[in-house]
């Protein structure tokens, strides 16, 4: 097998012949990568090549995707595939297609060169590696056959880079088996759901209760904690004692409950990640100078009962005995779903901790947007959870027909709120890390020939910090009384949910920062635009977080949301990172 010694040494002629196969008949991209040697890992290797590949330019990656053959397509059929391909294809069962299924393809092709001008390109190994089924592969062609050409462009590379990721781990002889237990574990956990054809997780289901059960059996008989409980709000618990059980702890972990119709990887990549660092701890007999404490949190989602961050506030004290009587869609009150799980709610409010007790948090989360995907980096390290505002908002005119009525005599309350819409995109792209949202518009009983009298509109307004995003509220306000006067309607707005920005504690980014940098990768930093249980858990102590980068263009909240396993053998190995500089 390679080894980054004996590539570390070789002449620029037999580096690229070590790395032959890697890019499809591309040996420039070894030729202009050994330049840049030593390589402190393989992830370090694979990042320079990502580098190489994004110094070259639109034409030179073009090239590079033209060098690939169609899926199932003639060099398949002729058997003139490099060994790489053939493989791939293979593992994929691409040579054992129906006739439908290669008919499909073939037309697939055909439309997706009509469009695009080059072939498809597909990781078909997958994120585990061991391989799509082909219906993967074919809705996979379909859905991104509706990309713009730019964006299509960029999922090629991204997709030629994880190709040749596989092909560098089976060069040098890496199989990322924490990765690969991380990712096992998110797809069992997945098996659990209220709804069969969507994974749906709400608080206290029985498919809620039933992961809570896995993540406690695997904690304790998988991992090796030594202690391991189900909390009385639903919390899973897990405790590896230091060297002195009584000891400061880490306190780390995320939710395990879901959006309906949502991902396998949010929230529950900040519990199984740590586990599997304590698993081998456990593996290796080490304890450390401090304990570690996992906690999947019970509820963070707020969808079966208005009541979000349930589980991590209950744990600063901010557990809300006005939730209990909260009715679901099926009108059972939240108090009789946690008597009904066997839970004690007298026990509640001791769940507190005490934040003496405690090192800090830190939470592994994926990151649930583009950001990282469109920058091909595994890792992110987080600088701020975005503070938030909310409101609803309604402007009304007067409703008039829409033929009889003069341009200049209208009281229109949709294009009055449209107008604000593009100011608030405006103002939102002139601030770094602010963003401005109008997630609903509704016109209450329109009519296409109705000039529209009310429109109903929802503001979401977020930034690093709560000075940034209450200044562009102030402008917004003050923009829509401007619009509102000028076209003579009125306004109504009232705010409905406000959350303070919780900035990572200097010493604990640095920390992630580190454990980023030991990897040979590059340090980046950014902002969290979702909220995340760290949000609660900064009221109490100091925290930070680390971004794993989502594939499909950062997709979350839906069954599109994917991971590698070896984006998350890296975080695995981070958090470790972390932990050593503990010691």
């Amino acid at each position: 097998m390679l080894t980054l010694e004996e590539l570390n040494a070789a002449s620029q002629q037999q580096f690229t012949a070590l790395l032959d196969g890697t890019y499809e008949h591309s040996p420039w991209i070894a030729e202009k990568a050994w330049h840049r040697r030593p390589f402190a890992s393989l992830a370090h290797l694979k990042r320079t090549l990502v580098e190489v590949l994004q110094e070259a330019g639109r034409e030179a990656q073009l090239a590079l995707i033209r060098a690939h053959p169609e899926l199932a397509g003639k060099a398949m059929v002729a058997k003139s595939l490099t060994a790489e391909s053939t493989h791939e294809q293979g593992k994929a069962g691409l040579t054992d297609c129906t006739p439908q299924e290669f008919e499909k393809l073939q037309r697939l092709n055909a439309d997706y060169n009509a469009k695009f001008g080059w072939p498809f390109i597909l990781a078909v190994r997958g994120p585990r590696g061991t391989g799509l089924n082909r219906r993967q592969i074919i809705e996979t062609f379909e859905r991104r056959l509706a990309n713009h050409p730019d964006f299509e462009l960029a999922e090629c590379m991204r997709n030629i880079h994880r190709i040749a990721e596989i092909r560098l781990n089976d060069k040098f002889g890496f199989t990322p088996k924490m990765g690969n237990l991380v990712w096992d574990w998110a797809e069992a956990l997945a098996e659990y759901s209220e709804a069969e054809d969507a994974l749906t997780v709400t608080y206290l289901s029985d498919a809620h209760r039933a992961c809570a059960a896995r993540l406690a059996e695997w904690m304790r008989e998988g991992c090796g904690f030594d202690e391991v409980r189900i909390d009385a709000v639903g919390n899973v618990v897990g405790v590896y004692h230091g060297s002195d059980p009584g000891a400061k702890r880490l306190l780390t972990g995320s939710h395990y409950d879901t959006v309906r119709n949502g991902g396998k990887y949010d929230g529950r990549l900040g519990i199984l990640v740590p586990m599997a660092c304590v698993r081998q701890l456990k593996l290796a007999g080490k304890r450390l100078p401090f304990g570690i404490e996992v906690v999947g949190f019970a509820e963070e989602e707020g969808q079966r009962y208005k009541a979000t961050f349930l589980g991590s506030g209950a744990l600063i004290g901010q557990f809300d005995r006005g939730w209990l009587d909260q009715v679901d869609a099926q009108g059972i009150s939240m108090r009789q779903a946690m008597r009904d799980a066997g839970l004690s709610i007298e026990d509640i409010a001791s769940l507190r901790r005490n934040p003496a007790d405690y090192l800090g948090f830190v939470e592994v989360h994926i990151e649930q947007g583009p950001v990282l995907d469109a920058l091909d980096l595994p890792l992110g390290v987080v600088t701020s959870i975005n503070g938030s505002v909310r409101l609803m908002g309604e402007v009304i005119g007067q409703a008039s027909h829409a033929g009889t009525t003069p341009m200049g005599q209208r009281r229109d309350a949709a294009a009055a709120v449209a107008e604000l819409v593009l100011y608030l995109e405006q103002r939102a792209a002139q601030v770094p890390d602010l963003v401005g949202t109008v997630g609903m518009l509704e016109v209450p009983n329109g009519s296409i020939n109705v000039v529209p009298g009310r429109c109903r509109f929802s503001l979401d307004i977020r930034a690093t910090t709560n000075e940034v995003r209450d200044a562009c509220l102030a402008d917004v306000r003050a923009e829509a009384q401007r619009i509102c006067e000028r076209r003579g309607v009125s306004l109504k707005l009232e705010e409905t949910m406000r959350a303070a920005a919780a900035p990572s504690a200097p010493e604990w980014q640095r920390r992630w920062e580190q454990a980023v940098q030991a990897l040979g990768l590059p340090v980046f930093r950014m902002p969290s635009g979702a909220g995340h249980d760290a949000m609660k858990l900064h009221e109490a102590m100091p925290q930070a977080m680390l971004f794993l980068r989502g594939g499909n263009a950062g997709i979350s909240h839906n069954p599109l949301e994917t991971i590698t396993s070896d984006d998350a053998e890296l975080c695995v190995q981070a958090f470790n990172n972390l932990l050593s500089q503990l010691q």
